[in-house]
């Protein structure tokens, strides 16, 4: 850490937040970027999505320099691992990608070209022969389950497809039933989690609400937001990013409202996690927050999209 940094946090006055019960530390540490928007490896741009390893290196989809790059536990720069060519349409270019997840049964990772309206497996060790599994949609997140199936939001047909190996079209799991906010409809769906019941978690931006759609179910529950656009408890303003904890508790980037909230399935608020001290570069502060993960300690990882870095809330012992 930076005399800098270490000179901000302690000037910073922590002010109570709107929270019940908040388990972590509410003045992050920077662990990618943050060094301003650019292309240098201890850069980021616009950064978008984020998966975290099991030896805690985060895997970043960065989106405007058109690269996925991984960043290793307490190190000051990144190794590209997907493009960092230059925006284009060949195998060693990325168009504008949005999200990176891991495969572990395919040792393999899965990103989300935006650009390209296509989703690539992409090996670390054989990065010049990527496969394209899905194409022709437009999407910005992707989800695998337990079973290796995957799952990508549509935006432009406001649903949520299932895909197999070797499938051409996928099957529809959610939504489908054209824009709206009716409990069988979507509007703009961004980001999705999976459970281990395979329940979907489907943040439904253009609602301004988190939806979940049990399997096989024909229409989601709203489990936060739904309240019409805004800032209060009880509602969200344009979610992005959307996670759910080992005890059910659901996790979503508030990105207008640049915050973390956090929400019981059946409560009619949530509470505020982290941020939501308005937009802004300080430690304590986010601005139109993206991706987030959890690393296998349970902290928080979350993508400061206009501050082009990655901030770690560490989790606090009771």
């Amino acid at each position: 850490m930076s005399k800098n940094q270490i000179s901000s946090q302690s000037q910073i006055k922590q002010k109570p937040i709107q929270t019940k019960k908040s388990q972590y530390k509410q003045v992050a540490t920077t662990v990618a970027g943050g060094n301003g928007k650019g292309e240098g490896l201890n850069q980021l741009s616009d950064p978008w999505g984020i998966c975290i390893d099991n030896d805690k290196s985060i895997y970043i989809a960065d989106q405007w320099n058109h690269r996925v790059v991984k960043w290793e536990l307490n190190s000051n720069t990144g190794q590209i691992i997907a493009g960092g060519n230059g925006r284009g349409y060949q195998n060693n270019q990325l168009n504008f990608p949005s999200d990176v997840i891991i495969d572990k049964k395919n040792n393999s990772f899965i990103i989300s070209d935006n650009g390209m309206r296509r989703i690539f497996r992409y090996s670390e060790k054989n990065q010049t022969n990527p496969q394209v599994i899905i194409s022709n949609m437009i999407y910005h997140s992707v989800a695998i389950d337990k079973n290796g199936f995957i799952y990508v939001p549509d935006c432009e047909n406001a649903e949520v497809r299932r895909w197999k190996e070797g499938d051409n079209k996928g099957e529809l799991v959610a939504g489908g039933n054209g824009v709206g906010n009716h409990l069988n409809q979507l509007y703009e769906p961004t980001n999705i989690f999976i459970d281990e019941d395979f329940s979907l978690y489907i943040s439904d931006s253009l609602n301004h609400r988190v939806m979940k759609w049990k399997k096989d179910a024909k229409e989601g529950i709203i489990v936060a937001g739904g309240n019409g656009k805004g800032n209060s408890l009880k509602q969200l303003d344009h979610p992005y990013g959307v996670i759910v904890d080992h005890s059910g508790q659901i996790y979503v980037t508030d990105e207008m409202n640049h915050r973390v909230m956090r929400w019981r399935e059946g409560e009619k608020e949530g509470e505020i996690v982290v941020g939501g001290h308005g937009a802004g570069s300080q430690p304590n502060q986010l601005n139109d927050p993206k991706g987030l993960s959890f690393d296998n300690e349970e902290n928080l990882y979350v993508v400061d999209n206009q501050n082009h870095r990655i901030q770690k809330y560490e989790k606090m012992l009771s």
